[in-house]
């Protein structure tokens, strides 16, 4: 029988005479090299539905622009990327389309989540290094193993090897919460096009949930509530700023008085109009995709065992996600619980940064990633 022996990699045996093996520790040794030396910088990319964050290691948090991409259909290039591109949502001609590449967190069109990788990427990286970066980028804990392919090679457009870790888990770690530790913590992470609930112990997920309801959801409810009530269409970029300034997911007395004028088209007399909408009515309109996501909080809370149900009593849940920045969501999931949440400190951070402490600490957190091929097939080996 062949010698074991284990390869800097705590909890992992590679066979000795693998070559599986041997090809793993010398691209750890590669790695090393080119950080040292600055000929690679690896990368941490928060690849989400609404926006795009890039972490680059020994540099921090360098880029944060929408995930938007505009095409050029009659020449076949890409316009532009990222907050160029989100002006054009809405109001481009026939031989333009702005499009975003993910929807429910997820990629819908695998040629343009192509063109913006790598466009990001070259960005973040500022063109320098002889040899393509690691790559480490946070996803869904939901999807499905062709979606998770399909995010692996729209990533190795620019990168030399590509990591996954969940949006959940890397929330968690950029959130400060004690992962690795052997007590339960709970993360919902609210993002544009999923919320993310798990309960993460020792460095794993012990029960996880992805629901595909999240900020986009919550604009559309307020598009569909206008066109209902106030018989007005408006854009998707109208609907969400409705949403950052008067949305609301609590009662309020103060707040619920605040008001902001709507423009848009109004359906009956097909021209432009303005109305003054309060948030409190508002709140009605985005009261049943809150819903989902609370209830979603609480089937996860019913399987949770309980010693780590305990500790979530004791330490509290936390928020991440820009959806977490919708006014009283926090009291809304704790009045329904009954447990106490916070909101992490900069919760639309907390993935892209745990994707970079991933990167900055490897050697203690590379076994909350998704491991490559040649890796898995070295431990079956």
């Amino acid at each position: 029988m062949a010698a074991f022996k284990e390869f800097h990699h705590p909890g992992r045996l590679y066979q000795d005479d693998s070559e599986n093996a041997f090809k793993l520790r010398r691209s750890d040794q590669v790695s090393v090299f080119l950080r040292r030396f600055q000929l690679s910088r690896d990368i941490g990319i928060d690849l989400g539905t609404a926006n795009t964050l890039i972490y680059v290691s020994g540099r921090g948090i360098v880029m944060q622009e929408p995930s938007v991409v505009a095409l050029d259909l009659d020449r076949g290039v890409t316009l532009a990327v990222g907050d160029e591109a989100k002006l054009m949502l809405g109001r481009t001609p026939g031989n333009i389309r702005a499009v975003r590449p993910l929807r429910d967190g997820v990629i819908a069109d695998f040629d343009a989540a192509e063109q913006m990788l790598k466009t990001f990427i070259n960005k973040g990286n500022e063109g320098r290094g002889i040899m393509a970066p690691r790559l480490v980028v946070g996803i869904p804990s939901g999807v499905t193993g062709v979606e998770r392919r399909a995010v692996r090679e729209a990533g190795m457009v620019g990168a030399r090897e590509v990591h996954l870790i969940d949006e959940p888990v890397a929330a968690a770690i950029g959130a400060g919460l004690p992962v690795t530790e052997p007590v339960g913590t709970m993360i919902v992470d609210i993002g544009g096009g999923t919320t993310e609930v798990a309960v993460l112990s020792l460095g794993g997920t012990v029960l996880s949930e992805s629901v595909r309801v999240a900020g986009d959801e919550i604009s559309d409810a307020i598009g569909v509530y206008l066109k209902k009530v106030h018989n007005m269409v408006v854009g998707e970029r109208t609907a969400e700023d409705i949403k950052i300034r008067i949305g609301s997911a609590f009662p309020d007395d103060e707040f619920d008085q605040q008001s902001m004028d709507v423009r848009g088209l109004h359906l009956l007399s097909g021209l432009p109009r303005t109305i003054n909408l309060k948030a409190g009515d508002l709140r009605e309109a985005i009261a049943e995709p809150l819903k989902v996501i609370v209830e979603a909080v609480k089937r996860t809370l019913e399987r949770t065992p309980p010693e780590l149900a305990a500790d979530i009593v004791d330490r509290g849940i936390m928020l991440a996600g820009g959806g977490a920045l919708v006014r009283g969501i926090s009291d809304l999931i704790s009045h329904e619980t009954g447990i106490f949440v916070h909101v992490a400190e900069d919760p639309l951070l907390c993935v892209v940064n745990g994707c970079g402490q991933v990167l900055e600490d490897w050697k203690r957190l590379q076994r909350v990633v998704d491991t490559p091929e040649f890796v898995r097939s070295a431990v079956s080996a």
